[in-house]
């Protein structure tokens, strides 16, 4: 969901965010995954997170987000940015193993935003390390070493086709078609009218496809989301979005066409936390997210439904009430926002552990979980991925 202009969220940390997560090797009774912290989780679903290597096809991980002074045309790179060892710890210690940390910007800020990207990668290389191919995966150590692809959720700065070329070779490895409004590809999923994919946009898709950048449509116009899956000769992602038939018809979720398109292209859909991509009435929590991944599951198979958060590690709800409303007033009046953002109970550092709790809950096997946690974008990713 992350706008255009990207607000910085924290200036503290919990203290519970340092501690080193544990590793029971049983599969009977509750545990502590952070020190400080009353939640338990059971040994099983811990189990599962401490050997599965788990994907987030969106997620902020900010304070990697908050390394631009704003975007578009006066962006400016922060001189002076450093993680600190406690925020280190808290995205270590969080079970998730590699993060797609793309923003909504304009062309302006995608050298910007890519190149401090970059920056942190090799100022941090104990820590991060850039995932340019599936060999990179190998590199990665649960609770020691993350992954970050490099994303963006617009190809506003794919002004011709060796633009795909440049940033290819910066590494980027996923960009979003559109962002929620019109651009020289195709139509966002809150403009007025949809019409599809432009003769530019289908040659973007083209070199892609070529190059081995993966194709996400997830904030785009339906026409333009099928148009995608039509012209691309590779699986085309959706990293976070989720049913509309479940949110209310929310437009930023996507409809059932839409979801056998994706299936049909052998592709993967990530799930969100958003809270009203999840529900339009109350409750909207753990339990209502946990729906969505069953009526994908229901509908094409578990094989094609992920992860895909589209939050920071704390989720959005504790943003200072200015940086709040100034997100809020980046969108259309159709992204019906409520009082709150996020889901509950899926706005935490240790999300990824609720989500595989209730996946037990819900009867799935300890095999489709591990495809849901990070097995089906790998294996999508394998696919779409020249080297």
């Amino acid at each position: 969901m992350t706008q255009k202009k990207y607000f910085n969220r924290r200036t503290f940390l919990h203290s519970a965010g340092a501690a080193a997560i544990a590793f029971p090797m049983i599969n009977m009774g509750t545990f502590k995954v952070f020190a400080g912290s009353e939640k338990e989780y059971t040994a099983k679903a811990i189990d599962l997170v401490n050997s599965t290597q788990v994907l987030d096809m969106l997620s902020i991980v900010s304070p990697l987000g908050q390394m631009m002074e704003g975007f578009g045309p006066k962006a400016k790179q922060k001189d002076a940015f450093k993680i600190s060892d406690e925020y280190m710890q808290l995205v270590l210690s969080s079970g998730v193993d590699v993060f797609h940390p793309a923003v909504g910007i304009g062309a302006d800020g995608a050298m910007p935003f890519v190149a401090r990207l970059n920056a942190s990668v090799t100022e941090y290389p104990d820590h991060l390390r850039r995932i340019d191919s599936m060999v990179d995966f190998d590199d990665l150590e649960k609770g020691k070493r993350v992954g970050i692809i490099i994303g963006i959720q617009n190809s506003d700065h794919f002004r011709e086709l060796d633009d795909v070329n440049l940033f290819y070779t910066l590494g980027q490895r996923v960009s979003q078609l559109t962002y929620n409004s019109r651009n020289l590809i195709g139509t966002g999923s809150t403009d007025r009218s949809d019409g599809g994919l432009s003769d530019f946009g289908a040659a973007i898709v083209g070199r892609m496809n070529e190059l081995g950048m993966a194709v996400d449509v997830s904030h785009c116009g339906d026409k333009t989301t099928l148009d995608a899956f039509e012209v691309s000769k590779k699986p085309v992602l959706i990293t976070h979005s989720n049913v509309r038939n479940l949110a209310g018809g929310h437009i930023r979720a996507k409809p059932d066409d839409a979801i056998r398109a994706m299936a049909k292209s052998g592709s993967v859909m990530g799930i969100t936390g958003v809270r009203q991509f999840v529900s339009d009435k109350e409750p909207t929590g753990i339990e209502q997210v946990l729906d969505h991944f069953d009526y994908i599951t229901k509908m094409v198979g578990v094989e094609h439904v992920g992860v895909g958060s589209d939050m920071d590690m704390d989720g959005y709800d504790d943003m200072p009430e200015a940086a709040l409303k100034g997100l809020k007033a980046g969108y259309k009046d159709s992204y019906a926002f409520r009082d709150k953002l996020d889901a509950d109970d899926f706005n935490h550092p240790k999300r990824i552990f609720d989500l595989t709790d209730g996946l037990v809950r819900r009867g799935y096997s300890d095999e489709n979980i591990r495809l849901i946690l990070g097995g089906n974008f790998k294996r999508t990713l394998k696919e779409i991925w020249v080297a």
